[in-house]
């Protein structure tokens, strides 16, 4: 590969075209693929299908196992190691770096502020590197100490890691709206962490969320509720199935309403990807999209209202 690769983007497994069609709609075109890291001669901007960006992408070629570790460690400390193949010698030159720590995070835990640069082999003599990226996880994907036993579903993997991402959680006391609970994952999580939640949905929640002594639950139609005549809340939490377009509407009647000061919302895709919505969600001051690992061919939308005040992402670690 004789191009100057100047942006690297991972793609989440199953999702490479999605991630292609949204960089070509962005301007910018894949010149080649490594494994699931899209490579362009584009400098890197912010796709939200892409679980991790490399901001500052450059290329080594190397002589030795060591000369590779040298040349990383000249950078800066922590790395970490994004494998295609070559996976012998790429171990070896693990074993040459400082361990990096990625014990899994008990939730609440802020997410790790420390640098973290990622690499790969393009082949047994070269070297692709950033010393930046927008994850401070090894390949955007963070793991968590799971509750295998309480909780009604594994959908509340989804949510510990959308607060993780977005820094901030619902405080103790504070009231959350979890629209379209059920069978409850959501909203168990959010009572563990002290909330008043009150769970919508036509179906019953599962009968160990809905004894949970935060919990309260009304029979009812998330697509049904009329924002301005519920009690303003905190939160808006939902990891609904509907189509991105009534999503979309769904937002911005919450937003529009003033009764609430955060939103976090799963915007799921059936079928092709609806990029037309997924820019119409962008575009909505003090918004963001990003898809987690714990994503499917969905993103998760994230606004608040600091941030529309402000001008700004709701996100820490987004890029323009």
């Amino acid at each position: 590969m004789s191009t100057s690769i100047q942006g690297a983007w991972l793609a989440a497994d199953g999702l490479k075209h999605v991630l292609q069609e949204d960089l070509l709609l962005r301007g910018v075109e894949v010149v080649a693929w490594h494994g699931m890291l899209a490579l362009s001669t584009h400098k890197a901007l912010y796709s939200p299908w892409a679980l991790d960006i490399w901001t500052a992408p450059q290329r080594a070629s190397i002589t030795s196992i060591r000369n590779a570790s040298d040349t990383l460690r000249a950078i800066q400390r922590n790395w970490s190691l994004y494998a295609v193949d070559n996976f012998r010698r790429s171990g070896l030159i693990v074993q040459k770096l400082p361990p990096v720590k990625a014990a899994p995070l008990v939730f609440p835990t802020p997410a790790p502020t420390s640098p973290l640069g990622a690499w790969t082999l393009l082949d047994t003599s070269s070297l692709l590197f950033s010393a930046t990226k927008t994850s401070p996880f090894v390949n955007g994907a963070p793991e968590f100490v799971e509750n295998r036993t309480d909780p009604p579903s594994r959908a509340y993997l989804k949510l510990w890691e959308a607060c993780t991402r977005l820094g901030r959680w619902p405080a103790a006391g504070e009231r959350c709206y979890d629209l379209g609970a059920t069978p409850g994952g959501w909203t168990w999580a959010l009572a563990n962490l002290g909330a008043q939640v009150t769970a919508f949905d036509r179906a019953p929640l599962a009968p160990s969320v809905e004894a949970m002594p935060c919990v309260s639950f009304q029979q009812a139609s998330a697509f049904g509720l009329d924002p301005k005549q519920l009690p303003a809340t905190d939160w808006v939490f939902s990891d609904i199935i509907a189509y991105p377009q009534r999503l979309l509407r769904l937002t911005r009647a919450w937003i529009d309403s003033g009764q609430t000061k955060n939103i976090v919302l799963t915007v799921k895709f059936q079928g092709e990807t609806d990029h037309e919505t997924v820019a119409a969600f962008e575009a909505i001051p003090g918004g963001a999209l990003a898809h987690l690992a714990h994503n499917k061919h969905e993103l998760t939308f994230f606004w608040s209202q600091e941030a529309a005040d402000k001008g700004v992402s709701p996100l820490p670690t987004t890029i323009t």
